[in-house]
């Protein structure tokens, strides 16, 4: 047994398959990386092909089992997952700290509590729909769309794999969950609260490795009705190929470039705050980062001031300590592409507002310095290409059309704030905004609510009522008249 962690240290080299624990059988072991310390915390054995094709077999065969599982009998499982859950929050948290960087008591607050979250919300918009509904003379119907690869990333990984699993399961769908191979400690864990919670054997199935052995597997498989993934619009690409090649029902949660726009004689000192924690916490590597500030040309000397102090707030050091705020960047390729940005953002003319002292820094260990710039075009590489780490680009406008111009000028559309003296007026600019979720003026995260992207951040919607539809086929059955 792994007293961190609460799992035997056999798990690191088995899969759940079925309902059982079954040995993974794959060639490579997987560095599982503490960031914090550029250190070895264990190694995961990754899935071969056929426990790959295993998985989805034992997905196909509980497929009759789902359909036939009442409500009550999928709230009662789900309500169980939560205990199960709760019980191993400390755990989660540990693992997840380890693995990404992100100080314990910042996962315990913004890792476990909002993923767990989930699955309650999950049973209450299950508990608010109507699966059948009579249009004229036809029944129509909404069934489960069949067996889901979920593929997840690392940067909020219990959030993301419960926000597939929980609807799925609620849509009577099976699911073949592929973790990030950065984080897949938590994976195991969440497997043992599922098989603790009494989902049905063969309801959602693990495999480890990379995307393009493991995940590609997984799209290209028949038996496979629906790809869920979140990560990159890189990697989303390639995903939304594959998977079209196949004609395969597909949801994706991509990228984002998000803006947090300030209106003239707005909250200012609430809204600098609030965007500086939003593009800070979790080093920046959050897809709704508000890593843009766009704000009055004639307000732009005082918002640096403030953005300055907000961000000076702010200690940088290893997960571990009880002090440190922001944590390493989560593996060696992320501070090279921070890094690179950052370089880039220089040469590109932009200008340093705040930094973090570089001899603050530890060194050792994937830290990167958080940064503030003040961009000269909102055109520059930092203000348009998401950057996935500490830093915050300020951008000047002159002008609300100026402002909608700039908010919406990247390929993204992911998250927006607007910040405005009323609620209405920040309702009315919203209204001018390409983004799928806007907060006004401060407003809290509402996990009912459904959650996805325009242009290039993605296609679909996760979460509440929406995220469960989502995992379903519309059948359409005409009555003849009476």
């Amino acid at each position: 047994m792994d007293d961190r962690w609460g799992i035997s240290s056999r798990r690191l080299h088995e899969t759940l398959i079925g309902g059982k624990w079954v040995a993974s059988t794959g060639d490579q072991l997987i560095r599982v990386t503490d960031p914090s310390y550029d250190r070895p915390i264990c190694f995961v054995r990754e899935s071969s092909p056929e426990n790959v094709d295993e998985a989805v077999a034992a997905a196909a065969a509980v497929l009759p089992v789902l359909r036939n599982l009442s409500i009550e009998g999928r709230i009662a499982r789900l309500e169980a997952l939560e205990r199960e859950l709760e019980l191993r929050a400390p755990a989660l948290a540990l693992a997840i700290s380890e693995q990404i960087g992100m100080p314990l008591q910042h996962c315990l607050n913004h890792q476990i509590a909002g993923a767990i979250a989930v699955v309650p919300q999950t049973i209450e918009a299950l508990r608010s729909l109507d699966f059948t509904e009579r249009i004229g003379r036809s029944v129509v119907t909404r069934e489960p769309v069949g067996v889901v690869a979920a593929i997840t990333p690392w940067n909020y990984p219990l959030f993301q794999m419960l926000s597939k699993i929980a609807p799925a399961f609620a849509a009577r769908c099976p699911v073949v969950l592929k973790p990030s191979e950065v984080t897949p400690v938590d994976a195991l864990i969440l497997a043992e609260a599922l098989e603790a919670a009494d989902f049905p054997p063969g309801a959602v199935n693990l495999a480890f490795g990379t995307g393009p052995q493991i995940g590609e597997q997984l799209i290209r498989d028949s038996r496979v009705s629906m790809v869920s993934f979140t990560g990159s619009t890189h990697a989303g690409r390639r995903v939304a190929a594959l998977a079209a090649s196949r004609i395969k029902r597909l949801s994706l949660e991509l990228g984002g470039k998000s803006p947090s726009i300030v209106l003239p004689s707005s909250q200012m000192e609430a809204a600098v705050a609030a965007t500086v924690h939003s593009a800070m916490i979790n080093s920046g590597q959050r897809c709704t980062a508000l890593s843009r500030l766009i704000v009055p040309m004639e307000d732009l000397a005082f918002v640096e001031h403030l953005a300055a102090t907000a961000a000076a707030k702010y200690v940088v050091g290893p997960a571990d300590l009880a002090d440190s705020d922001l944590g390493p960047v989560a593996n060696l390729n992320q501070r090279h592409r921070v890094t690179d940005h950052i370089e880039r953002a220089h040469i590109d003319g932009a200008r340093v507002v705040w930094s973090y002292p570089s001899d603050a820094l530890p060194t050792r260990g994937y830290f990167v310095a958080p940064h503030i710039f003040t961009a000269p075009d909102p055109n520059i590489a930092l203000a348009q290409q998401e950057v996935f780490g500490p830093v915050l680009t300020i951008l000047p406008y002159a002008g609300e059309d100026d402002a909608v111009a700039i908010a919406n000028g990247t390929e993204y559309g992911l998250n927006a704030a607007v910040w405005a003296r009323t609620d209405d007026e920040a309702c009315g600019f919203a209204s001018k905004v390409q983004a799928g979720s806007i907060d006004i003026n401060g407003a809290n995260w509402n996990g009912l609510a459904p959650f996805g992207g325009y242009k290039q951040s993605g296609i679909g919607r996760e979460l509440g009522a929406h995220g469960i539809l989502g995992f379903t086929e519309i059948k359409s059955v005409q009555m003849p008249r009476s």
